[in-house]
């Protein structure tokens, strides 16, 4: 039902903006990352950390379990751009990317554990940055490229 306000603001071509996520202004939705952290694992379910093929990705990057840390699409849309973490996006196409970090995709875990070319895929790319991730990860200054 129109308010006679609505009604009015309409028809001096007035168009009325509403948030899409009030939450956010309230704080609900908000994550604040631990310094710690340099790996987000992204997903509409996050895996739990201690999956074998995470703890795997995790020693290849050189990064404990304490460095890794997962979020929804929404919650990692909602992270400052100042975020210095790679993002692993499990199921999903990168929405977004942190400057200088290392963003790549795969299926989600279930599938990629019995997917050996996805998992090549993803071997291939932790090698081919290896020295940019384990250097963003604390080892030097340098950056990625891509």
């Amino acid at each position: 039902m129109r308010t006679r306000r609505d009604w009015l603001l309409q028809q001096l071509g007035i168009t009325q903006w509403t948030l899409r996520r009030p939450a956010v202004l309230r704080g609900e939705v908000a994550v604040t990352l631990p310094g710690r952290i340099r790996l987000l694992l992204v997903a509409e379910a996050p895996p739990p950390l201690d999956h074998p093929l995470v703890v795997d990705v995790a020693l290849s990057m050189t990064l404990t379990p304490a460095q890794l840390y997962g979020v929804t699409p929404l919650q990692v849309m909602m992270l400052s751009d100042n975020v210095r973490c790679h993002c692993w996006w499990l199921g999903l196409e990168a929405l977004r990317d942190f400057e200088g970090m290392s963003s790549f995709h795969t299926p989600l875990l279930e599938a990629l554990s019995r997917d050996a070319d996805a998992k090549r895929e993803l071997w291939r790319r932790i090698s081919d940055d290896e020295y940019y991730i384990t250097a963003a990860a604390g080892r030097s200054h340098h950056s990625l490229t891509h």
